[in-house]
């Protein structure tokens, strides 16, 4: 395999809309005052392409109109960094999924499972008053989420020795591949070991849900007769986690909870969706005619006029925000945008709509406890992705509403909604 470095970058005649967006990101954030930032795109190409269908490839990866293309390593005339930013070894990369596919139709060939594209981004900084200590701070702080990034910071004596290094996140380690038994004939204490070292998140009483399920004459009389073992895999308990687990059970929503209000009253709601959401939605449909499915579907509809019929979903992505903001949001814009298509017939998505609880963007740094993003920059990170995850597929956000207080500074809430229209007949 042959190693190919392609640069997409701003033409000097253009402005660098990314790179000014982190110069000012900096400045408000950090109190840095820095001269320039300069953004450019990398993909990390280890194929055997030959040397004109890689320059027709980097030809096909820019907007002519706005972007230069560069096969090899630009260094840059005058800078006091460069900033490299890359995805973890193992993370889902779909920038390099989306140039494989380009490459393929410009080099009509799907490229081989031996050959590998990896993309990532540089900003090269004039800012000669930065320690490396700062930089680092801030890439990690500002620029990567170092739960699936990796980050670089070079000086321009490094790179005029060794230039820019290869971009190749490939992982090393040998995969064991095997199937573990879990020994769920446990007391508490180690089931609740089982749970926390392998990170399933399950409470005491949900661990020992699953161990008495496994223990019953019945269910490993069952499982005798096809084949499996007693104990259960670590796969299996690998599902029953994600699916109990608070973003897809919701077990807030479902939990019985003794609210008190300010007046000192007190009562037991046996679940809030229950008892509130779905409760009071089916109470209004009784005195209205225009909830025409509800709580059925893969979205709501509600009737429009005598041609449409508008459907509208909703879902909330909190944890995933919390530890991605980006990938979070777009990831739960793009999940609404699916459920109205598979409603009914299939609904023509018009519009998204979003909705924000975060603690205030002016939070001090020093008061948000460790392992938490600053409320700041999930804010931004999380708009960015519901801005992404609509617009470039043609479904544009249109209203949303920001909420702040300081109790969301632990666990923003950020829901994602898609509105579209139902045709009320097809062919009569």
């Amino acid at each position: 395999m042959t190693y190919h470095r392609i640069e997409i970058g701003p033409i000097e005649s253009r402005y660098d809309i990314r790179g000014r967006n982190v110069r000012n990101t900096i400045a408000q954030y950090a109190g840095h005052e820095i001269g320039r930032v300069c953004s450019r795109d990398v993909y990390s190409l280890y194929t055997t392409l030959s040397v004109d269908d890689v320059n027709r490839v980097a030809e096909a990866l820019r907007n002519p109109v706005i972007q230069k293309a560069v096969v090899g390593q630009s260094i840059p005339d005058a800078f006091d960094w460069i900033i490299i930013i890359g995805y973890l070894p193992g993370v889902t990369d779909n920038l390099a999924r989306t140039a494989r596919q380009a490459i393929a139709d410009v080099i009509g060939r799907r490229l081989l499972d031996n050959e590998h594209v990896y993309s990532s981004v540089e900003y090269v900084l004039t800012a000669p008053n930065l320690k490396r200590s700062d930089v680092e701070t801030l890439a990690a702080d500002l620029l990567a989420n170092r739960l699936i990034q990796s980050v670089v910071c070079l000086r321009p004596d490094a790179v005029a020795v060794n230039g820019i290094p290869e971009n190749c996140p490939t992982v090393t380690v040998a995969p064991n591949i095997g199937v573990a038994m879990v020994d769920l004939n446990l007391d508490d204490d180690g089931l609740l070991s089982i749970s926390r070292d392998r990170e399933l998140a399950l409470r005491l009483d949900e661990m020992q849900a699953i161990r008495d399920y496994y223990a019953d004459a019945t269910v490993r009389s069952r499982r005798n007769e096809s084949g499996l073992s007693a104990a259960p895999t670590d796969v299996e308990i690998e599902v029953l986690a994600q699916t109990w687990s608070e973003h897809c059970k919701h077990k807030i929503f479902d939990a019985v909870i003794t609210y008190q209000d300010e007046k000192g009253n007190s009562e037991v709601i046996d679940g809030l969706f229950r008892s509130c959401i779905r409760k009071s939605t089916f109470e209004i449909g009784e005195s209205i005619d225009w909830l025409k499915t509800v709580f059925n579907d893969n979205a709501g509809v509600i009737a429009f006029n005598d041609k449409v019929d508008l459907v509208y979903k909703v879902e909330t992505h909190n944890s995933p925000s919390a530890l991605d903001p980006y990938g979070g949001a777009i990831t739960g814009i793009v999940g609404v945008n699916r459920d109205p298509m598979g409603t009914g017939k299939g609904a023509e998505l018009l519009v998204n709509v979003w909705g924000y609880c975060l603690a205030s963007p002016f939070t001090e740094p020093s008061t948000v406890p460790d392992g938490l993003f600053h409320p700041r920059r999930i804010r931004d990170g999380v708009h960015q992705g519901v801005i992404d995850g609509g617009n470039q597929s043609g479904i544009p956000y249109g209203y949303g509403w920001e909420y702040f207080d300081d109790r969301f500074l632990g666990k923003p809430l950020v829901f994602c909604g898609t509105v579209g229209t139902l045709p009320r007949e097809i062919d009569g």
